[in-house]
């Protein structure tokens, strides 16, 4: 036997020495199918299989990239080079560059991206006379991207009347008539988009037998990893090529099918069985990743999915910790939360900033984290996407923050000065920026002043650079008494920012619109903090010096070791010692726009499911009692998925009995007081209120919740403050959510006022107004 397959266990060995034939591989979380596929590969090669009639399809460059690397160490780069092996995309891309021209394409024909296709889809709208706010760019090409990949080609499309009542009902009759022309258009420029390089690879196959035989024959032994997540486009394709010989392996796992919403048909693999004759069945079912506790846990969880192939996944590895379960008042909390956990542990075990990961379901909730993160200077990397900070969304807020604070921010207001678009062209942008050098003069001194400077623009667009001068000056006025927050709503809805993001319906539409909410989520947050600190000001100032520091830090460190923070989406093929998976609760995960029916949510657990077993070590589950959504604290519920997990799995690091309350009732509309109330008035000794710990009024705790609002400001009594004036003294140890542990310095002022004076160990020296600090005793 080859040396390398002593590498595997007897259920890694049996479908990596099976040469002929259909195959299936059902690979468990963490049971080494990568290992497997190479090795087969390799195997397949050892036994007289030229290279060359070797195909093997991924999902990304990347698992392409390693698996030819591992297969070159083997039997030889030379070899290994030969290989066809490649994404989807990439591998039909060079078979189109080669046989094209059947289709009437030239061999060098152009791959347009996204943003070139929406572009001609602009230009085809526009010439069509359409209005641009019914017949959306991105809705249109979203559209016609998922007819491609649903094999609906043009002729198909106006053969199919319900397809085309659907768009006339949708108030878009001339949908077809897009498509069609988009169609023509990229044929006449000798181009294709990505979802062509499948759809045309199916139309070569279908209308050229010859071809078709000519790959039937060259892919003689065909691989594909992750196939249950391949769309119908790339199944009929493999289905094709491996039509003549069946010499075909999948490999992939029903339970982390989580790509629906591109397409993704989990019935590929469901049925691959019945596709072909005589299929050999192989489970990979032992995971080499996880502890007994995190396997188990999530083996709990999909056991919940009715739609799934039978696998029992174990692994013998150590029992491990149980899986941690952490209940927080609010988001903010949440936040602290993790990146207090994630520096405890590095501090006691010595770990790498790289052995943790925060996982969360939409890239809106990675605010919260970089906060907390950047409070405990613990370097971070956002995966998948910009920093919460660096979104254009994000940005465009901030740029008119910062031109509210100062006019003279150029880089500011050529961002905004047109967006929302306000008809101020960038040839107007191009004077005004000449004009405002030749006087030596800002540019907004040049807009204030249009009428007194020698300038080439016409009356029309001159009102408008006054109605925005008048716009930001107006904020300006209003930031001499607002908040942060309520400044900063107001100017997303008066600018119109708001409602230009609600125009467009695309998922990636409505992610920006969740971003700019969880910016005002993160200023109120930040106000409502402010109010604890004696000294501090809840201004805009204020706000935007501590967002300066979160940019400067967002800048990508290369390879320096990090915390890692994506979706879960991006997680998939992932592992890492600790793993932090937030937002757990109802409508967040599984997410509201995925609970109409039983398969949309059963792809919500199999997502729950992917973040579980990321996890070597240790996983932590966290929830929010309260999120901010626009500013507004909303209550929220613990997720499903949470309750799904046998509890002999979980362990909850927040008792019960802290649950918060909110009362909503005073209880003086029920009459007089009981005495056991006046008894507890009395009894602020700490002998007597270890005595009395059950029924403890809920203003005792120091821990009270943290968005309080106006009504914090009627809880937040006299008698409360007298409470912190009798039992802090200096010298005693506190905890604070923000801050963490701290020694008491100073104590001054009287009733409602009193202030402490806490030297912490995040943030340094803090002075507190007690009636508002969220401050417990500890010693």
């Amino acid at each position: 036997m080859e040396k390398y397959l002593s590498q595997l266990n007897e259920a890694q060995l049996a479908p990596t020495i099976q040469k002929d034939g259909p195959m299936i591989v059902i690979a468990g979380a963490g049971s080494g199918k990568t290992r497997v596929l190479t090795f087969r590969i390799a195997y397949l090669m050892s036994q007289g299989v030229d290279s060359f009639n070797i195909l093997a399809l991924t999902f990304t460059n990347k698992a392409a990239r390693e698996m030819k690397g591992r297969i070159a160490e083997i039997v030889g780069s030379g070899e290994a080079k030969n290989l066809w092996m490649g994404t989807f995309h990439s591998v039909f891309a060079k078979i189109l560059r080669f046989e094209g021209h059947h289709l009437g394409f030239p061999s060098n024909f152009t791959i347009y991206d996204t943003q070139d296709s929406q572009r001609l889809m602009g230009s085809i709208i526009k010439e069509m006379g359409l209005d641009k706010e019914v017949y959306k760019t991105k809705q249109v090409y979203s559209r016609i991207s998922s007819y491609k990949n649903s094999l609906i080609t043009v002729k198909a499309y106006f053969k199919n009347p319900e397809l085309m009542e659907a768009d006339a009902m949708a108030r878009r009759p001339r949908m077809g008539e897009i498509y069609a022309a988009y169609v023509d258009r990229c044929f006449k420029a000798g181009a294709m988009d990505f979802d062509d390089l499948l759809l045309r690879t199916n139309e070569l196959l279908t209308r050229f037998p010859t071809v078709l035989a000519k790959y039937q024959d060259k892919f003689r032994y065909i691989l594909v990893d992750e196939y249950q997540d391949t769309n119908h486009s790339q199944y009929l394709i493999v289905r094709a090529l491996a039509d003549r010989f069946q010499n075909i392996c999948v490999v992939g796992d029903d339970a982390q099918s989580i790509y629906a919403f591109r397409g993704a048909n989990i019935n590929n693999i469901l049925n691959f069985q019945k596709d072909y004759d005589n299929v050999k069945l192989y489970r990979l079912e032992q995971n080499y990743r996880s502890t007994k506790n995190i396997v188990n846990a999530a083996n709990s969880v999909i056991d919940h999915n009715q739609t799934k192939l039978d696998k029992v996944v174990w692994t013998s590895n150590e029992e491990g910790s149980k899986v941690i379960v952490h209940r927080s008042l609010t988001d903010g909390d949440e936040g602290r939360f993790v990146a207090s956990s994630i520096f405890e542990n590095k501090m006691q075990h010595q770990l790498p900033n790289s052995d943790f990961a925060i996982l969360y379901r939409t890239n809106a909730q990675s605010r919260a984290m970089e906060d907390a993160l950047r409070k405990r200077e613990i370097p971070y990397r956002i995966y998948g996407g910009l920093s919460f900070y660096q979104r254009k969304e994000i940005k465009d807020v901030l740029a008119y923050l910062r031109l509210v604070l100062n006019p003279a921010d150029e880089e500011a207001l050529k961002r905004v000065i047109n967006y929302p678009a306000r008809g101020i062209g960038q040839t107007t942008i191009d004077r005004l920026m000449v004009a405002a050098n030749g006087y030596k003069k800002t540019i907004f001194e040049i807009i204030k002043n249009i009428d007194k400077v020698d300038i080439k623009i016409n009356g029309g667009t001159k009102n408008k650079l006054r109605d925005f001068a008048t716009l930001i000056e107006s904020f300006q006025v209003m930031n001499q008494t607002a908040n942060a927050f309520d400044l900063a709503e107001y100017i997303t809805k008066t600018t119109g920012l708001i409602k230009e993001l609600n125009k467009d319906g695309t998922p990636e539409g409505v992610v920006k619109l969740e971003n700019v909410e969880e910016l005002l989520n993160g200023i109120k947050d930040f106000v409502e903090g402010q109010l604890e600190l004696a000294d501090a000001s809840d201004s805009l100032a204020e706000f935007l010096e501590d967002v300066a520091l979160a940019t400067d830090m967002d800048a990508d460190k290369g390879d320096e070791d990090h915390v890692a923070l994506m979706t879960i989406h991006l997680a998939k093929g992932l592992e890492f010692s600790h793993v932090y998976i937030v937002g757990l609760e109802e409508d967040l995960f599984p997410s509201a726009m995925s609970m109409n029916t039983r398969s949309e949510l059963e792809e919500e657990r199999r997502l729950f499911y992917v973040a579980l077993t990321r996890a070597e070590k240790q996983a932590y589950l966290t929830y929010a009692l309260s999120r901010y959504r626009w500013g507004k604290l909303v209550d929220s519920e613990p997720s499903r998925f949470i309750e799904e997990i046998d509890e002999q799995y979980v362990e909850n690091l927040t008792p019960e009995e802290e649950r918060r309350i909110n009362p909503m009732l005073s209880e003086d509309i029920f009459g007089d007081a009981p005495p056991n109330k006046i008894r507890f008035k009395k009894a602020v000794q700490p002998k007597i209120q270890k005595k009395s710990s059950k029924k403890e009024p809920e203003n005792f705790k120091l821990s009270v919740p943290k968005k309080l609002k106006k009504v914090e400001k009627t809880a937040a009594t006299t008698d409360n403050a007298n409470l912190f004036d009798s039992e802090l003294a200096v010298g005693n140890f506190v905890k604070h959510l923000r801050f963490g542990k701290g020694e008491v310095l100073k104590i001054e002022g009287k009733g409602g006022d009193v202030k402490a004076e806490i030297r912490f160990e995040v943030g340094g020296v803090k002075k507190l107004l007690l009636r508002f600090a969220k401050l417990k005793i500890i010693g």
